[in-house]
């Protein structure tokens, strides 16, 4: 797999990951260790709520997004390190939803303190199989620059 440095990165870029299905199982799983809510739990309590069915914790759908961008949607070397961003649930997740991640480079900032890094905004939006957007998540990113790279600065002749 092809991972990318600062220097490889162009804002507009876009980045696409595999897909993953969450099933009920699933669902109920993660809710009842970490968002035990009575919607994320059970069919029947869930419709009186403003979700009308079974839905996913948000966090749930977080924690897949980040696992398909892991995964090969955003191929970042040295990982996938943040230091914020902004996250939003649009719709429900539901059992059966098959999600997938586009994301895109909105902004890239060479450090001028740590001259072997920068930084990256992007923003990725996490779809079912309809193609509907379930959350989008705007990261702030440190990204390593490629050894050697000279993008903007003077080479340096290391001698004989």
């Amino acid at each position: 797999m092809t991972v990318y440095y600062l220097d490889d990165l162009h804002v507009g870029q876009r980045f696409t990951s595999g897909s993953q299905v969450l099933d009920e199982a699933q669902i109920k799983g993660f809710a009842s260790e970490f968002d035990p809510q009575p919607f994320h739990l059970d069919e029947e309590a869930a419709k009186a709520t403003v979700f009308g069915g079974l839905a996913a914790s948000g966090w749930h759908t977080a924690a897949v997004t980040m696992r398909l961008l892991v995964q090969g949607g955003l191929p970042i070397a040295g990982g996938i390190i943040g230091y914020g961003g902004e996250l939003s649930w649009l719709k429900p997740t539901r059992p059966g939803d098959t999600l997938s991640v586009v994301s895109e480079i909105v902004e890239i900032t060479p450090s001028r303190s740590q001259p072997d890094r920068g930084s990256v905004r992007v923003r990725s939006e996490t779809r079912n199989q309809r193609g509907e957007v379930v959350q989008t998540f705007t990261a702030r990113l440190v990204v390593p620059r490629q050894i050697g790279s000279t993008s903007g600065d003077a080479a340096v002749d290391p001698g004989p």
